[in-house]
């Protein structure tokens, strides 16, 4: 199934739901206008927020583990250079639409306290991944090329797993040097990720509180 397929089916299901919600039958009243805009809002923000918690829960202690654990640790460098960008740019949107419907929805000024501090866990998270995509990310992709072109050179990169780095590391300065650096600038890109995943789960809780099943 390809991704265009999977996208129309994705939106043709949103529309049934659409279609079939208590506003769309007029079951309550008084909104007009105004109500439909508050739904959709609300739509909005439920659908962005979560998939970039979603994605966030994914990358950070599910898939990222899983590739580590069964890839080249080259392969798994490319294919993380190529995923990341993809993925805090997703993950960027999300919250800010999030941020700008939950803003929307609820003025500063007649916020509740517990309100503003959500905007601030959402302009939190926005600006983490923000700064991930704009700083950090590249950084890290450049330090990793950097890295790989000295591990070719040691005729090592190909195995799953750290042992053969860390091995040649304790005879090779170059690259016991590169990976000083690179572990600095992922590491800071990792706590920006969490920061963000945490600022998101603040908000989740917040989100339960407010349900009515």
């Amino acid at each position: 199934m390809g991704w265009l397929t999977r996208f129309i089916g994705a939106v043709t299901f949103l529309a049934v739901g659409v279609i079939f919600s208590p506003e769309a039958f007029g079951s309550k009243s008084g909104g007009g206008h105004s109500s439909k805009l508050t739904a959709a809002l609300k739509l909005a923000h439920l659908l962005c927020f979560a998939t970039a918690w979603g994605a966030a829960l994914w990358v950070t202690f599910i898939g990222g583990i899983i590739m580590f654990k069964n890839l080249p640790r080259h392969t798994f460098g490319n294919l993380q250079s190529k995923m990341f960008p993809a993925y805090f740019s997703m993950v960027a949107v999300c919250c800010a639409v999030s941020t700008a419907s939950f803003g929307y929805l609820h003025p500063w000024k007649s916020s509740s306290t517990a309100e503003k501090y959500q905007l601030g866990f959402l302009l939190s998270a926005f600006a983490f991944n923000l700064t991930n995509l704009l700083v950090f990310t590249p950084m890290t992709i450049e330090m990793m090329k950097q890295r790989h072109k000295v591990e070719r050179e040691e005729n090592i990169g190909e195995e799953i797993g750290w042992s053969k780095n860390q091995e040649v590391a304790k005879v090779s300065p170059k690259l016991a040097a590169m990976n000083k650096k690179f572990g600095m600038i992922h590491g800071l890109s990792s706590l920006a990720n969490i920061m963000s995943f945490g600022s998101l789960a603040m908000h989740s809780w917040f989100l339960a509180g407010k349900m009515d099943l």
